[in-house]
């Protein structure tokens, strides 16, 4: 349990008869950024507010830092930095003022905390705004200081709770360079977020929860692999009966096909074979497109296309 920064074996918590999360186990080694991913509902909220020492367990046991987790525990909370989907900074006060006031909570001097804050002001690229009040900053700029105040503690776990939703293009790369480097800094990241593509490109590891248990997990490259092939083949504008006769073609094939909007998606590892059997069936149209299978086609195939409120 020790050699984790987290491990959960048999994790449950449980409200009166709803079972938020069911038994699941899963380990973040130190210095990896470890991705938790599942739709609304999925029971990662709950499994943070656990690891987060916000909330008691209800069966199973939970480590964090070597420590077992659980409201009382001021030790895991003093080595955590937590950036909650709500910036909840203090609009009255300057840039710098919030962090500063964030790091006395760590137990920082004055003189410490301000030399912390003009550090991590000037790494998130806020030093120019560090005299301006939070009204005053766009949205990005927000997310950003609120991650750099979540650092003024020099956390040995960093928990991101949808860092980036809201954010332009530019903003998303920059909070992701960031990212990047407090892990090369030796930092734990535990990552929420509904963009695949942050995931792919962040998480050294992850799991795929629903409905408080854990349906899948590994390395991006591994699930793709696993879970729906490499290659993704979609066949736009077709047919349902030629649809069936497609379904009817690839049969014997390892393939997975899902029909949506009248396009079908056709998923495996061999789809130059593929290809070439529906042309020479004379079932491949004269338009279709070609890509490299996702994690967002991982996390549709396991969780469903269902919305969830």
């Amino acid at each position: 349990m020790t050699e984790s920064a987290v491990a959960a074996e048999g994790l449950e918590k449980r409200y009166k008869t709803f079972e938020a999360v069911n038994g699941i186990n899963f380990r973040i080694a130190f210095g990896d950024c470890f991705g938790l991913l599942g739709p609304n509902g999925a029971g990662k909220s709950t499994t943070i507010r656990m690891i987060c020492c916000l909330t008691d367990v209800t069966a199973g046991t939970l480590k964090v830092l070597g420590r077992d987790a659980h409201p009382g525990n001021r030790e895991i909370k003093r080595q955590l930095g937590v950036v909650s989907q709500e910036d909840n900074l203090d609009p009255s006060l300057t840039v710098r003022e919030n962090a500063e006031i964030h790091g006395r909570f760590y137990g920082l001097g004055f003189r410490q905390a301000r030399q912390r804050a003009d550090e991590l002001l000037a790494f998130m690229q806020l030093e120019s705004r560090a005299n301006e009040q939070v009204r005053a900053l766009s949205g990005g700029m927000r997310r950003r200081l609120v991650i750099a105040r979540a650092l003024m503690g020099s956390p040995r776990l960093l928990v991101l709770d949808e860092p980036t939703t809201g954010l332009d293009p530019q903003a998303r790369i920059l909070v992701w360079t960031k990212i990047r480097e407090l892990r090369s800094l030796g930092v734990t990241i535990l990552l929420t977020t509904h963009y695949m593509d942050e995931a792919e490109r962040l998480a050294d590891h992850l799991v795929v929860m629903d409905r408080g248990t854990v349906l899948e997990r590994g390395t991006p490259p591994e699930l793709i692999h696993r879970v729906v092939g490499d290659d993704c083949l979609e066949i736009p504008a077709l047919e349902r009966d030629t649809k069936d006769r497609i379904s009817r073609s690839l049969k014997e094939r390892p393939v997975w096909m899902d029909y949506q909007a009248g396009s079908l998606l056709i998923y495996g590892k061999d789809m130059d074979q593929v290809i070439e059997q529906l042309h020479d069936l004379r079932l491949l149209p004269r338009t279709y497109y070609r890509r490299r299978a996702s994690l967002e086609d991982v996390f549709l195939k396991l969780t469903g296309r269902e919305l969830r409120e």
